[in-house]
């Protein structure tokens, strides 16, 4: 099981997440708000406010890779 570390905010619905075994994954999630629960999320400053969630499963694998030199957006 995958462990999120750090999380950054990058754009629109995109987060730069950081995992336990230093891997850094981008993950766009504007096509997985849905539902009642997300709604809030749907607005741009309330997403913006994210922090680190203990069950990252589901972000490691929608995500992709992004080379360690690469800066945050």
């Amino acid at each position: 099981m995958h462990f999120v570390k750090d999380v950054q905010y990058l754009s629109e619905y995109k987060l730069r997440l950081t995992f336990e075994d230093g891997t850094m994954r981008d993950v766009d999630l504007a096509s997985h708000l849905d539902g009642e629960v997300f709604e809030p999320l749907k607005n741009l400053m309330n997403f913006k406010s994210v922090h680190v969630n203990p069950d990252p499963d589901f972000l490691y694998e929608i995500s992709c890779p992004v080379a360690e030199s690469m800066p945050a957006a």
